[in-house]
């Protein structure tokens, strides 16, 4: 039976030696190890893991007199998070980055839990709370009876240790923080690690069996789970409002004018067609000189948004039927106040006229997926 370690990691590598110390400290064999983890956290790995002087994986192996040969683990096992062109993931920070997280842990989960002669330790001590979740999705949904899934208890004084990837023999003495951030020494030797398992309820025999014979997409997997549906951003010009997660808020007629004339943009951008996601791109976004060439087209949504109750200041040379300079950055910066009240400023950051950029080279657009915004006319 081949035993595999399969962990979450962030920006703590030092999860990856307390979790193999506390398994051999409980007689528990580790054949292969294999991380899940960002760009980020590659290079964390490679620096303070896996680098050839200061790895200290390769020193913990030498203070406890284990074999290198017998642990598969090197930077071929180390998996990187990517996006849907490839691009390796800095961070887990949105819903889509998450889709990505969790099919990689699936992926690794339904490749390992495969042959009856394997069994899977998942790590969830390591990475942002949304890593170890999606780890112990994946460990529920193709989990067998063989495998565990195990968290990892530091001594407090040693958690967030920069120094501390595992009891050193010999001891070593080195620096630590009490709660107020003073440092202290202690050696090592004081410090405890503690492999905690944790219960975890398998639904590996409730899929059906032509969804085991290959990787499969996480919607496809959770069709019986509840999924949040994605929110959408709706503009509606005839009513005035603007509406996202269920709130709803009034917005002026120039400034949601200006508001549709960008999401417009983003909604119909025809170099998106082919595309999925709108992530890092900025295919739509346009110099203020491009948008002023189409005042026409804000013109027109604000006659729309105003109805007959066109407001005389803003047909005026500084008004929204007029965009310079002066008055765009002060639109700009008045809707995402708007949104800021309505929705709380996390959310604006998203919604909110962004720009891209330095002068002379700036350009503006939102940031939100085309597939996620309903404009009103």
């Amino acid at each position: 039976m081949k035993n595999i370690l399969l962990a979450v990691v962030g920006l703590s590598p030092q999860v990856v030696t307390e979790t193999l110390f506390a398994l051999h400290q409980e007689g528990k064999q580790v054949d292969a190890i294999y991380l899940i983890t960002t760009a980020t956290g590659k290079e964390l790995i490679a620096s303070s893991l896996l680098s050839p002087a200061f790895g200290r994986y390769h020193r913990y192996l030498k203070e406890y007199g284990i074999d290198p040969s017998t642990i598969s683990f090197g930077f071929e096992n180390v998996h990187v998070v990517k996006d849907l062109y490839g691009k390796e993931i800095r961070d887990i920070t949105s819903d889509e980055d998450n889709e990505h997280l969790l099919r990689c842990c699936l992926d690794l989960t339904f490749r390992f839990t495969s042959s009856p002669d394997t069994t899977v330790f998942f790590s969830i001590a390591g990475g942002r709370k949304t890593m170890s979740a999606s780890l112990m999705v994946a460990a529920q949904l193709y989990g067998r009876p063989q495998d565990r899934v195990y968290h990892v208890l530091v001594s407090p004084e040693f958690e967030n240790s920069e120094d501390f990837y595992y009891p050193t023999r010999p001891s070593q003495l080195i620096r630590l923080y009490d709660e107020n951030r003073n440092p202290f020494f202690k050696e090592t030797r004081y410090a405890t690690v503690t492999l905690v398992p944790i219960p975890f309820v398998s639904i590996r025999g409730q899929i059906a069996a032509d969804l085991l014979q290959e990787p499969r997409e996480p919607a496809e997997l959770m069709l019986s789970l509840i999924r949040e549906e994605p929110a959408i951003l709706t503009i509606d010009i005839p009513s005035g409002k603007v509406i996202y997660r269920q709130r709803e808020i009034d917005m002026m007629p120039a400034r949601l004018a200006l508001y549709a004339f960008f999401a417009l943009l983003k909604k119909d951008c025809p170099l998106q067609k082919e595309k999925r996601s709108c992530r890092d791109c900025t295919d739509c976004y346009l110099s203020f000189y491009e948008v002023a060439a189409r005042q026409k087209d804000i013109t027109e949504l604000y006659r729309g948004a105003a109805g007959k109750m066109v407001i005389e200041s803003e047909m005026s040379d500084t008004g929204i039927t007029n965009i310079n300079a002066e008055n765009f950055n002060s639109y700009r910066i008045k809707i995402r106040r708007d949104l800021e009240r309505g929705f709380g400023a996390v959310n604006a950051a998203r919604l909110a006229i962004s720009s891209t950029g330095q002068r002379p080279d700036k350009r503006y657009g939102i940031e939100l997926d085309r597939q996620n915004i309903r404009v009103v006319l």
